[in-house]
């Protein structure tokens, strides 16, 4: 599977986030009730920010970006741009499908919000890892502001 990619177009580099589900928007093992639980924290650490999405979750493999999206507010669909691609076997198998992404998008600025830490080498300073038994919580909200403050496309950067 071609992994589901959009160029950027300009100069700005527009921040992107690569996304999984599992551990992240719900704790892993999430009873059907539970999903995306902690959807409404990302939403309100990313809402003011210019970033785009693009889901690296294994989800990607049983459902298709539309279906995704859905799950979604409607706020935020538009900047869901696409998926990984097919997946890597082998070591930093995450890591190596958000890397073959950004280099076939041009991309330079982004972070995973993940909580496979194997999935990535030690140290990433892209990762921005959760406990996968609680899902996104606070601290990583904040990592998230920090990194979006930095937003060169961002108004709040143009003061």
């Amino acid at each position: 599977m071609k992994p589901n990619v959009r160029p950027h177009p300009g100069t700005v580099q527009v921040p992107t986030l690569f996304l999984d589900f599992d551990g992240v928007l719900h704790p892993n093992l999430a009873a059907p009730h539970q999903r995306f639980s902690r959807l409404p924290l990302l939403v309100e650490a990313i809402d003011q920010s210019s970033v785009e999405i693009v889901i690296s979750s294994s989800w990607r493999f049983e459902w298709s970006l539309a279906r995704m999206k859905s799950f979604f507010p409607e706020s935020l669909r538009p900047r869901i741009i696409g998926t990984t691609g097919t997946a890597h076997i082998g070591r930093h198998a995450r890591w190596q499908e958000i890397n073959r992404y950004c280099e076939e998008s041009a991309i330079s600025n982004w972070r995973a919000l993940d909580d496979a830490r194997f999935e990535f080498p030690d140290p990433c300073e892209q990762l921005i890892a959760c406990d996968g038994g609680r899902g996104l919580e606070h601290r990583q909200c904040e990592m998230l502001r920090q990194w979006l403050g930095d937003d060169p496309s961002s108004s709040s950067a143009a003061t």
